[in-house]
């Protein structure tokens, strides 16, 4: 049996992109750190999984604290090599797994960015002034009214929409299906997207093309996001999870159930959406703080 970790590094990557399904993001990270743990590994002249111990996972861990990764960098890369030695033992490239009893770094949750009601009403305004306003419209609809992961837009079919019902079905994380809700104003503009552009199209076409009739990639859509957040926020991290984030934060302010928002949100855990009603809070102290007399 091969026992090459960079073959069986490619195996696993082929398994999570074909078997489990995992994002192309996801996909991407784990190459990434997977490709560093196997260059450390010949840095050590170790070639062969059943080389690798417990004390040598610790150095590696070990060698990137002392290169300044943040914690949350650590933990990632210590869950990609869990999944790779999970997979090196179901498939039988070892017996023993060398990250038994190692945990991920314990790291304090930061709570994420977000943008105001008025910040994406002048968002909206600005857009107007757009080389092609009602696709970008469209892309703020989809990551901030239907609270869409990035992703999630890019990989859109007309098929998943059902305009009359108002909702749209969505294939997330783990190939796990939700249903979203469209509400009336991004309806409307949706419908307005579809009818000048997509109406004549096959229904496993995508919903979202450029001028060329391709298909939408992240990073069009990351950069008509900074842009936009660029000209209407002073915030320093300008990422379209950002609209999501924002989404599921108003949707909480204004009496939205957590197990409503958890299901659109498509989350498989509650503590995930629970970040949220943190955040709520936390604007909730500010306000009272800026406005209360006995603050």
């Amino acid at each position: 049996m091969d026992k090459n970790i960079f073959n069986i590094i490619n195996n696993f990557l082929y398994y999570i992109k074909t078997v489990k399904n995992f994002s192309d993001m996801t996909i991407k990270s784990y190459n990434e750190d997977l490709n560093q743990f196997w260059d450390y590994c010949v840095s050590y002249n170790i070639t062969n999984i059943d080389q690798i111990n417990i004390r040598f996972v610790k150095s590696f861990i070990m060698h990137l604290s002392q290169n300044n990764y943040e914690k949350t960098s650590i933990s990632r890369k210590i869950s990609a090599l869990r999944g790779l030695f999970n997979y090196a033992i179901k498939n039988d490239y070892i017996t023993i797994n060398p990250l038994k009893g190692i945990k991920n770094p314990k790291t304090k949750r930061t709570l994420p960015d977000i943008i105001s009601q008025l910040d994406y009403e002048n968002i909206e305004n600005s857009i107007i002034h757009d080389d092609n306003p009602l696709l970008t419209k469209t892309i703020f609809e989809l990551l901030y009214g239907c609270s869409l992961r990035v992703s999630e837009v890019c990989n859109l079919k007309i098929s998943n929409f059902d305009f009359n019902k108002k909702f749209i079905k969505i294939t997330g994380k783990g190939n796990k299906t939700r249903i979203v809700p469209i509400g009336n104003k991004s309806l409307s503009i949706l419908l307005e997207y579809f009818n000048n552009f997509r109406s004549n199209s096959n229904l496993n076409e995508s919903f979202l093309i450029n001028q060329k009739g391709k298909k939408l990639y992240p990073k069009f859509i990351y950069n008509i996001v900074r842009k936009y957040l660029s000209l209407n926020t002073n915030l320093k991290k300008k990422s379209p999870h950002i609209l999501r984030h924002s989404s599921a934060t108003h949707m909480l302010d204004n009496g939205a159930d957590l197990m409503a928002v958890k299901e659109i949100l498509g989350h498989s855990k509650l503590s995930t959406t629970q970040i949220y009603t943190h955040v709520s809070i936390e604007r909730l102290k500010e306000a009272h703080k800026r406005a209360h007399p006995k603050s």
